[in-house]
């Protein structure tokens, strides 16, 4: 018959085994997530720049041509921006998974890809109604998407970058409108 001792020895041997095995187990894991954080860091970085790059404005090589100021939408009111062309050409209609611009006069919502298109919609219609105010629920709500989570997240993502771009402002926090500027139609 085995001792008590023994059986102690036995489980703590096989409890110190498990943990060294978890331990190697978390650092393979802590490797491949800073990985994948350095991937992602990355990415974002090549994103913002991309960001940058498109929102600035295009040096003209034409003589004679005039250059006019930008507002540009922060919070509420409106600032001065960069100068630009007088003739500000129309960008081509966005496809899925496009970059959403950042917002200045001249620029209408058929840039924007066809999810941001529909929210904005959402947004002027109940604007039209009167508060014009929305949750991410109820913007998920209006374009028919179900309920659960993940839509409502994926609204507020498009809701951030659309706010992040001066096409919509959040008056209170998880609470959004469209900004002064820019309008569904325009």
């Amino acid at each position: 018959m085995p001792s008590v001792a023994g059986l102690l020895e036995e489980r703590e041997l096989a409890a110190r085994e498990r943990v060294e095995a978890l331990r190697e187990k978390a650092d393979r894991v802590l490797a491949e997530l800073a990985e994948a954080e350095t991937d992602w860091q990355e990415w974002l970085i090549a994103r913002q720049r991309v960001d940058e790059v498109l929102s600035a404005p295009r040096s003209v090589e034409a003589g004679g041509v005039d250059l006019v100021p930008v507002e540009r939408p922060c919070g509420s009111e409106l600032e001065p921006g960069p100068e630009v062309p007088a003739q500000v050409h129309q960008p081509r209609a966005a496809r899925a998974g496009s970059i959403v611009p950042v917002w200045r006069p001249g620029v209408s919502a058929a840039v924007l890809a066809v999810d941001y298109q529909r929210i904005l919609t959402a947004l002027a219609e109940r604007r039209s109604g009167g508060d014009g105010v929305m949750t991410c629920q109820e913007i998920a709500a209006v374009l028919s998407l179900e309920l659960c989570p993940a839509s409502v997240e994926g609204v507020r993502s498009k809701m951030k970058r659309l706010t992040g771009r001066g096409w919509a402002v959040e008056p209170s926090p998880g609470r959004f409108t469209l900004a002064g500027g820019p309008s569904c139609g325009s």
